[in-house]
């Protein structure tokens, strides 16, 4: 068994967070085993140990970007951001016009080698939040100058999610949450991030028409308005909100127990876009709440980790990454129980995935390298981030 001393020496940084990532992958073995029954049987002949030892290694990969991340000095990634957003702008235009389609979104590209699907929309995320901390780290004492603060962050933002709305307007949208958010803690005048919000959703508007998700995102705005409304017949709901909400009925407070969900065999996404519906069908609302908290706890370490950086850009690069995950994952468990329409947002660490897994890893390995502080004194905050 792995000693004390072992975890210390080799799992740095806030104890909680490392707490949270390996209680939610334990968990996630369990979950995805038991919703992957359907889609084993219809693919692999009922060979569920496939899918399961492809989810391990997965969550493997995750966990050692964790580790890899969190042993590097934070400040570095903020010299990497603009390469990888300049990167993810050309990736991003070819998913939307060449890329594999996915329930009608054109949303990942295919690796054929490894036979993976890459979906560049996570990496442009994690790379905008790094290089937006950097941009107003370094602008701290010209935070009012229109010119040095405004221009690049509307046009950054502008581009990246507008991009990313033309197939997959839920990722925007929350991107563009996770923006506004960092702006408000970098002290970004109210006027420029009110000027900001316009261009953008401009940007988002302009996106969803020229793209492939305009019908699907008005379908089901109308079909949450009539679930929050009462007006639509539960038959009459989408077949998604259905077995979601009938899953939800069927756990009650205690669950079915281990690998007695039936709604799995019905539920489209059970491995991952509604992996939330079947943990709560078996294990009951007692564990959905824990897992809840333990999202609440990620978020509460990463203001924690920010507040006491002693550099913005780290501050600002905690609070991103953190919020963007944890709205993520609210997201996710709302839409299971009705509170939001339909995105398609898989709950980080939890759901099953390839580069989903892959960038939540990097983005808590990045927040953990912030919380463990500078590891490299010699190096000055302003060369770094140049």
């Amino acid at each position: 068994m792995l000693s004390l001393g072992w975890l210390k020496r080799n799992l740095k940084g806030d104890p909680a967070i490392w707490t949270v990532i390996i209680s939610l992958t334990l968990l996630s073995i369990l979950c995805v085993y038991s919703a992957v029954s359907g889609k084993a049987y219809l693919i692999k002949a009922g060979d569920t140990e496939y899918f399961l030892f492809k989810h391990i290694v997965l969550l493997f990969l995750g966990l050692l970007a964790t580790w890899v991340a969190h042993n590097i000095n934070y400040i570095y990634y903020a010299r990497l951001s603009r390469l990888l957003l300049l990167l993810s702008v050309p990736l991003l235009i070819y998913t939307f016009l060449w890329g594999a389609k996915i329930n009608g979104a054109a949303r990942w590209i295919n690796i054929p080698l490894i036979n993976q699907s890459f979906q560049p929309s996570d990496l442009a995320k994690l790379a905008l939040i790094a290089n937006l901390a950097s941009m107003l780290a370094k602008r701290q004492e010209d935070i009012e100058d229109v010119k040095k603060t405004l221009y690049p962050l509307l046009g950054w933002c502008s581009v990246i999610c507008g991009l990313i709305a033309l197939s997959d307007l839920s990722t925007a949208l929350l991107l563009f949450m996770t923006c506004v958010v960092i702006m408000l803690i970098g002290r970004v005048p109210f006027k420029q991030i009110a000027t900001l919000i316009v261009v953008v959703s401009t940007a988002l508007v302009i996106g969803l028409a020229a793209g492939d998700r305009l019908d699907t995102a008005i379908s089901r705005m109308a079909n949450w308005w009539g679930i929050v409304t009462e007006q639509i017949p539960f038959n009459d709901l989408s077949y998604q909100a259905q077995q979601a909400l009938l899953s939800v009925f069927k756990g009650g407070f205690w669950g079915t127990g281990l690998a007695g969900s039936q709604q799995r065999h019905f539920l489209p996404a059970a491995d991952s876009d509604y992996i939330f519906a079947v943990l709560i069908e078996e294990h009951g609302l007692k564990i959905g709440i824990v897992v809840l908290l333990a999202y609440l706890v990620l978020l509460y370490r990463g203001m924690v980790i920010a507040s006491r950086s002693d550099r913005a850009f780290g501050g600002l690069l905690s609070v991103g990454l953190s919020f963007g995950l944890v709205i993520q994952a609210m997201i996710n468990m709302g839409v299971v129980v009705g509170l939001f329409p339909v995105t398609g947002q898989p709950l980080p660490l939890l759901s099953m995935g390839g580069t989903s897994l892959l960038f939540t890893g990097l983005s808590l390995g990045i927040i953990l390298s912030v919380s463990r502080g500078d590891l490299s004194e010699e190096v000055s905050e302003g060369n770094q981030l140049r």
